[in-house]
């Protein structure tokens, strides 16, 4: 399945992501051929497999909730580049 320059910004620009006209290039070829792979994948017989939920077969993975030492709050901040009263300062990103 061949993907497009026009189909890589669409993405790009759904994921809010910049890319110059090569880096569109070069994805649209990647994300071709990852396509193409999975196509191949589809092909394979797998009636004879079993369905899984996990890779490994694991039980009870989980472990029991145990009281820890904490960082204190104001030695959190201490660690901070900047901060506003309680709370960490970051630069914005969202709308760039």
């Amino acid at each position: 399945m061949s993907i497009s320059r026009k189909e890589v910004r669409h993405i790009a620009k759904l994921a809010k992501l910049r890319f110059t006209e090569a880096e569109e290039e070069v994805l649209a070829h990647d994300m071709s051929r990852i396509l193409d792979y999975m196509g191949t994948l589809n092909q394979l017989d797998t009636s004879d497999i079993e369905p899984v939920t996990h890779v490994h077969d694991l039980t009870h993975a989980v472990r029991a909730d145990s009281v820890q030492e904490r960082i204190k709050h104001e030695e959190a901040l201490s660690n901070a580049p900047d901060t506003d009263g309680d709370y960490f300062r970051v630069p914005k990103v969202i709308g760039q």
